[in-house]
């Protein structure tokens, strides 16, 4: 199984589905991640290079097989034209030949999030040869709850994956991002992270777990995969 994580921002990979990744790791599973915005000049906090270092230590943390950066500018993907964003992750799926898709929810409050949501399924719309059968979208803490359910869609997770034993390296992964992690309770702080993680276990008879809704499955016949 080939697992492609397409996240906007560096941090948005271990926010939405650190656990996930690092699990599936374990497993065996080659999980790749490609980040398509620089993630910080909208701010003027650090350098994009320090960033990027943090975020090929994440990678290695988390066991990713590989991790691939791009520079669109961070908050301000709405001026780049949505067929360029789509180009960027056309080219990993072509290149990587994934069956899954993480990325974010297309309801955030985050228009970034929101690009990179619409960029994916784009991507992989399903025409004859789409090697991506499944795509899920994860929330991020301080950017889906944030909408308050006011932009369409909600968020509506309805798939719940265990992360009990790997809770901690998504925690550790995050505070890799010195720049991003916050204090509580903010809801990138450990703590909260932490909380949620267990809100969500508590909700499906596990310790801790990752929510992700699941925007679209395709079961085929083994003459056509």
């Amino acid at each position: 199984m080939r697992i492609l994580v397409v996240a906007a921002h560096p941090d948005d990979e271990v926010l939405g589905c650190g656990g996930t990744i690092a699990r599936k790791a374990l497993e065996g599973q080659d999980v790749y991640v490609g980040i398509l915005g620089e993630g910080i000049t909208s701010r003027d906090q650090g350098s994009v290079e320090t960033l990027r270092a943090c975020s090929r230590k994440v990678a290695k943390l988390l066991g990713a097989r590989d991790l691939f950066l791009y520079g669109l500018p961070d908050n301000r993907f709405d001026t780049v034209p949505l067929l360029d964003v789509t180009r960027i992750v056309e080219e990993l799926i072509e290149r990587l030949r994934p069956q899954v898709i993480y990325t974010h929810h297309g309801g955030d409050l985050n228009m970034d999030h929101v690009v990179a949501h619409r960029a994916v399924l784009t991507a992989a719309r399903p025409v004859p040869g789409q090697p991506v059968k499944e795509i899920y979208a994860f929330e991020v803490p301080s950017s889906t709850e944030w909408a308050f359910q006011q932009f369409h869609p909600p968020f509506h997770p309805n798939v719940f994956v265990d992360v009990s034993a790997t809770l901690d390296a998504k925690v550790r992964a995050m505070e890799t991002y010195e720049s991003e992690v916050r204090r509580f309770p903010h809801p990138r702080s450990p703590e909260a992270l932490r909380a949620i993680a267990r809100r969500w276990g508590s909700a499906v008879g596990m310790e801790a777990a990752e929510a992700l809704e699941l925007i679209r499955a395709i079961e085929t016949t083994a003459r056509n995969r």
